[in-house]
């Protein structure tokens, strides 16, 4: 048995694999105590191996983990796993952004990221859904259902908001402005997928693979490319910890 632990900025996932399938997952929020909350989640298994990802690997290789791999290696292991022809990632997670392109052999040829703030990330749309008066699981389909989208110029955070405040105030729907701040999170993807170059299948993972409209809008701004995503897209960092974790004994 083999367990990946990816602990992100707002959550931590946990994938179980034995003899190379996967026969758990799970989800929970960091919390005030991530280490101890890690501990808890694989506390129930009796693993070979553990390699951690994410933002707290350093912390989880100092008190359980054997191993730790990047984020950015984790995304693409996980990537291939399920879309083994796949040469490019998008990962939008909790408090950053990851485009990175791949050789025929899985391997990292090229990435760019982006971390140095909320814009383009979950963290981004969860606030601009909290501003217009939308629960996150209410923000894509809301922002799908429109057919107009009103044009948000700020990617900066506190500017967007200030900016959606404001055409909220001046008779904007909120759904068309939803539209806007999904279409304004795509382009700034879309402009990165240009800078580090894409092929014909796009892996899309993270939490933020799950909102429909982030998901068909990307597939429109990029006619003529394959988007999908695995299954659980939030937990393919996990995974590809896991698969590191299965490898370490070859």
């Amino acid at each position: 048995m083999h367990v990946g632990i990816d602990l992100g900025s707002r959550t931590i996932k946990v994938a179980v694999l034995e003899n190379g399938q996967l026969v758990d997952q799970q989800i929970s929020e960091s919390g005030f105590d991530p280490h101890g909350q890690a501990l808890e989640m694989i506390g129930r298994y009796n693993p070979v191996r553990v390699v951690a990802t994410g933002y707290g690997r350093h912390l989880a290789r100092k008190h359980f983990a054997d191993e730790v791999i990047t984020e950015i290696k984790a995304h693409a292991l996980g990537a291939r796993h399920h879309f083994p022809e796949c040469t490019t990632v998008v990962d939008i997670g909790g408090q950053d952004s990851k485009v990175i392109s791949l050789d025929a052999r899985g391997r990292v040829s090229n990435f760019q990221m982006n971390d140095k703030c909320a814009a383009g990330t979950g963290k981004f749309l969860e606030i601009m859904a909290a501003s217009l008066g939308f629960r996150l699981d209410e923000f894509g389909p809301a922002a799908l259902a429109s057919t107009q989208e009103v044009a948000i110029n700020s990617m900066c955070t506190v500017f967007a908001e200030s900016e959606v405040i404001s055409l909220k105030n001046h008779g904007s729907p909120p759904g068309d402005i939803a539209r806007g701040v999904h279409l304004s999170v795509v382009n700034r993807i879309v402009g990165m997928l240009g800078r580090v170059g894409y092929g014909e299948l796009i892996v899309f993972s993270g939490g933020v693979a799950r909102n429909p409209c982030m998901v068909k809008l990307l597939r429109e701004r990029l006619d003529n490319v394959r988007v999908d995503s695995p299954p659980a897209p939030d937990i393919v960092g996990a995974l590809g910890a896991a698969l590191y974790a299965g490898r370490m004994e070859l």
